[in-house]
Formats: C-alpha cells, structure tokens, sequence
C-alpha cells in the first residue's frame, strides 16, 4: 500500500469517527429532549387529575427550555382555586412542584429538576428577587459590609445568586435547611 493510499484511509477512517460522534451527540440531544418531554407529559397528566380533583378550572401548557421542563397551570379568570395551589409565599405550590417531581420519577426512573409555575407566581416573584438582589448590591457597594438576605428556596436562591454575579459582586449560600439564606457581598 502506497503512502498516498495510507493516508487517504486514514483520512477516510477519521471522517467515519467524526461522523459517528456527531450521530451520537445527536442521538444524546434526542434523547434528552424526548426524555423531558415524557417528563412533562407525565407532570401534566399528575396535575391534571389532581385539578380534576380538587375541582380546580385551569389549562396546562408544557415547555422546554435550558434543559428543563416548565409546566405552568394557567386560568383565564382569578379563581381562589389556583390561588390556593400557590399558597402563602408559595409554600404550596413549592410542595405541589415536589409532588410532581416524585410523581415523574416514579413513573419515568428519572430525577426530574422541572420547574412549576401557577397563574405566573413565579414569574412575578421573579421580579421581586431581582428587586431584593440589587437592593442588597446597592447596600454593600454604599457601605462595603455584607447583607444577609431572608431564607429562600433552592430555586429562588439561584436566581438572587444570578443577579448578583449580573451587578458584579458575589454571593454564597450560608446555612442549613429551611434556614438557608444569601449572603451578598462586595468579594
């Protein structure tokens, strides 16, 4: 075999490889957007029945973004209902989400990290987060001594750890459980 021929089988044998990881990255991208999407699907079918339930009026929209499944339960009129699944402070609706979670693995064999929103709570309390990150960040950069913010949730946290790092300070998680708080400071 010539060194001409050689290399073009080797050049030939890595294209093959090439193509060959390209297909499975591929496939794993499928893969996973079909396994949220089962997710989902199964998420929407707990809350369906639980809603059915309950008596609750209200539609469910499934969404996949960033790796995760969003599910938001939405009603066209108020209805004390759904204001109920959020509960005070979203207590409820953080224990509804846990719910659908267990009811996904159950079903699925997989950990689900989704996401549930009610009548756009969470997109409002979004909001609100935001407002408390840069009214932290304002304090320490008037003052340089670090704010300790009130407990949150894992998921609330991580947005107040966002909009920190956005206003260029720093931000840690300091404590245990339900006492779980941000700590804002200046480095």
């Amino acid at each position: 075999m010539s060194a001409e021929s050689t290399e073009h089988a080797l050049s030939e044998e890595i294209d093959d490889q090439d193509e060959s990881v390209n297909q499975d990255a591929s496939t794993a991208k499928g893969s996973a957007a079909s396994r949220l999407e089962e997710e989902g699907d199964v998420a929407a079918d707990y809350l369906e029945e639980l809603l059915d339930i309950a008596d609750i009026d209200g539609d469910i929209d499934i969404e996949v973004r960033n790796g995760r499944t969003y599910i938001s339960i939405v009603a066209e009129e108020e209805t004390e209902g759904l204001e109920g699944l959020v509960g005070e402070d979203g207590e409820v609706l953080e224990a509804l989400q846990e719910l659908t979670r267990l009811a996904v693995l159950s079903a699925t064999e997989n950990r689900s990290r989704l996401v549930l929103d009610i009548n756009g709570y969470r997109q409002e309390r979004t909001g609100h987060l935001q407002k408390i990150a840069e009214d932290a960040a304002a304090s320490v950069k008037e003052s340089g001594k670090s704010v300790a913010l009130e407990p949150m949730s894992a998921y609330e946290r991580k947005i107040v750890h966002d909009a920190v790092a956005d206003l260029g300070l720093v931000s840690e998680s300091e404590g245990e459980g339900a006492g779980r708080h941000i700590v804002v400071s200046a480095d």
